[in-house]
């Protein structure tokens, strides 16, 4: 789209620090836990003293043999050394593809064959308890970013290796590999040039030019998500301090945000859902907090009300942004204190001007409504070149220009866009899984979390998590669910039972089939 297009040079991660530490000398970065690959920076290193990280580190991938155009996965304990050595791999004109610490060693290995014998960049803890010793078959070379292993070559020491000029790589070349969050099975690996990445970052910059004040900005966004890379390109180019969250435990959060006090948050909506008790924390680490926005996902109406009442602010706005992994953000909506408990949570927003379009195309020929959706098709230049290894698999998906979602709703007579539920989702006959979900989490407030997904006939069954396991006020549900269509009785699980992906979303087919396996074992344990 024109508005993207215009001045873009490619996003340019290999001296993403360098250029931050450049204009902003004095800023920081602020970590609720330390750097594998660098203990020693502490936990509030410089912009500055990152950038040189970076450099030495892209200097040991030089001298350990990683050259321009060359693969490496990325596969090692969570921190935020992810991303460094994302950009360092960068720096020097290689490619990172950037695998999630939650994914398992089989599905580790076969994303590793598909790449083709690129360079495994993993760690002690990785190779020890999650890795097959196949995968030293499957990669050219491995290397520790820490601890040791007699087949693997370690990082750390090559401290004295010589340091390397930045290696410029055109904006049109693949820049990032992530992957998918495989809710619908093994992950597809996307790739990502650096025009495509600042096209996403031009409507997320638009957004952060109405934060004027300084204040820090607070991220808990998962390490091998691309939208982390623009997340970090905004606000450090910006000046913004910067805290990086690696866990969102609503403890460890409340501590951090009463010591740093950020002025916003950027989060999943998952996590925003953890964090609703943080409303009700006496000592209100929320006050300071002008500016939320979640990514990618809808979120419940009431998660966004209990954030918004939470803030001391008097016009404090959540911005809710509708996109995906391969095409960015591409539809979003602000709320404030002012919306009312009965609002559409369904309705995600707009298209932004000049930079990303949306159409709703039809699933049996009439016109799309909240009682017929259709599909959701975008259009914008963040979207991903291919799916490595899988080209047929990425043109199916597109149509002239048009990328399908993978989701159905409708757009208003506005030009609202109305997300009711993924395709795979769907239970014939009910009507939104999502908007129902929406409604049982207005008004029982016990409920942490609930998904609706069809049991083995294909009726709705509701999957529930109250607040601290507590048992589930039955007479309360049936007063709530009454006004939905039928379902069957809800089943209590335990939150962390839930089969996640990296970006903390429920794996709804996988919940089904857990599900099945529960019905049909009779020796199966309550979850709860």
């Amino acid at each position: 789209m024109i508005l993207q297009r215009i001045g873009n040079r490619g996003i340019r991660l290999g001296t993403l620090f360098e250029r931050a530490a450049r204009n902003h000398t004095a800023n920081h970065l602020i970590l609720d836990h330390d750097l594998d690959i660098a203990p020693q920076l502490g936990r509030r290193p410089t912009i500055a003293e990152v950038a040189e990280l970076v450099d030495d580190w892209s200097a040991r991938l030089w001298a350990a043999g990683v050259r321009p155009g060359e693969h490496v996965v990325v596969f090692k304990s969570s921190s935020f050394d992810i991303p460094l050595l994302a950009c360092a791999i960068a720096r020097i004109g290689g490619i990172p593809v950037l695998l999630s610490p939650k994914l398992d060693g089989g599905v580790v290995d076969t994303l590793v064959r598909r790449i083709g014998a690129p360079y495994l960049l993993t760690d002690q803890p990785m190779l020890a308890d999650v890795l097959n010793p196949a995968i030293f078959d499957a990669a050219g070379r491995v290397l520790l970013a820490s601890g040791r292993h007699p087949r693997a070559t370690e990082l750390s020491s090559l401290d004295a290796a010589e340091r390397i000029t930045p290696i410029a790589v055109s904006a049109d070349r693949p820049a990032l590999v992530t992957h998918t969050s495989g809710t619908t099975g093994t992950p597809k690996l996307a790739v990502h040039t650096g025009r495509t990445l600042q096209a996403r970052f031009r409507p997320q910059a638009l957004a952060t030019g109405l934060v004027r004040t300084r204040r820090p900005v607070a991220i808990h966004v998962s390490f091998v998500h691309s939208r982390l890379f623009t997340a970090l390109a905004v606000t450090l180019l910006r000046g913004f301090p910067l805290l990086v969250l690696a866990d969102d435990d609503p403890d460890r959060v409340a501590e951090m945000f009463l010591r740093v006090r950020p002025g916003a948050i950027e989060a999943h909506p998952n996590s925003f859902m953890r964090w609703e008790d943080l409303a009700e924390d006496p000592r209100r680490p929320l006050a300071s907090v002008k500016f939320f926005s979640s990514t990618f996902d809808a979120l419940h109406p009431r998660t966004v009300r209990r954030m918004l009442d939470a803030s001391d602010h008097r016009l404090p706005v959540f911005g809710q942004l509708y996109g995906q992994s391969e095409v960015g953000p591409v539809v979003a909506r602000a709320f404030t204190k002012f919306r009312s408990r009965a609002s559409d949570g369904r309705c995600v927003g707009m298209p932004f001007p000049g930079m990303t379009g949306i159409r709703v195309v039809s699933r049996g020929g009439g016109r799309p409504s909240a009682d017929s959706p259709g599909f959701i098709e975008v259009r914008t230049d963040g979207r991903i070149l291919t799916y490595f290894g899988e080209d047929d698999r990425y043109a199916c998906q597109e149509n002239d220009g048009w990328w399908r979602m993978g989701d159905v709703g409708y757009r208003t007579r506005w030009g609202c866009v109305h997300l009711l539920d993924r395709e795979v989702d769907m239970i014939p006959g009910f009507g939104s899984t999502l908007a129902a979900e929406d409604v049982l989490l207005n008004w029982l407030h016990q409920i942490t979390e609930v998904v609706i997904v069809p049991n083995e006939d294909g009726a709705p069954i509701p999957v529930v998590c109250t607040k601290d396991d507590q048992p589930l006020d039955r007479e309360a549900w049936r007063l709530a669910a009454a006004t939905l269509p039928p379902m069957s009785d809800p089943v209590q699980w335990r939150l962390a039972d839930l089969p996640h992906t990296a970006t903390t979303k429920i794996k709804r087919l996988e919940l089904a089939r857990l599900l099945g396996d529960d019905q049909n074992r009779s020796d199966q344990p309550q979850r709860v």
